[in-house]
């Protein structure tokens, strides 16, 4: 199972011109390792989205932050855009509860 994940993981960070580099937060992995199989792959098409579209119309900014966050369901993606070294950095995701 962590050696499917990982190979999925290893097909997001693939190059493109049009894509973001991605990189994950210790807490991002670790919730990506931890969570279900059906979450875990509603999250990795989600990502692969903000990868090719980093400013969504229905994501939001973090009021007092630089963070965005986008709605996966019941769980929210923090992330934030480093346009300088064309990377997309996900700080965390978890439950709506728990992110705020």
């Amino acid at each position: 199972m962590k050696e499917e994940r990982l190979f999925l993981w290893k097909m997001l960070k693939r190059k493109d011109e049009i894509m973001l580099d991605l990189e994950l937060s210790s807490v991002a992995k670790k919730f990506l390792v931890k969570c279900d199989s059906v979450l875990y792959d509603r999250l990795v098409v989600k990502i692969k989205n903000l990868q090719e579209n980093s400013f969504p119309s229905d994501s939001k900014r973090v009021v007092g932050r630089r963070d965005k966050i986008f709605r996966v369901g019941s769980y929210r993606i923090l992330y934030m855009v480093i346009s300088e070294r064309n990377l997309l950095f996900i700080s965390e995701i978890d439950k709506r509860s728990r992110v705020y």
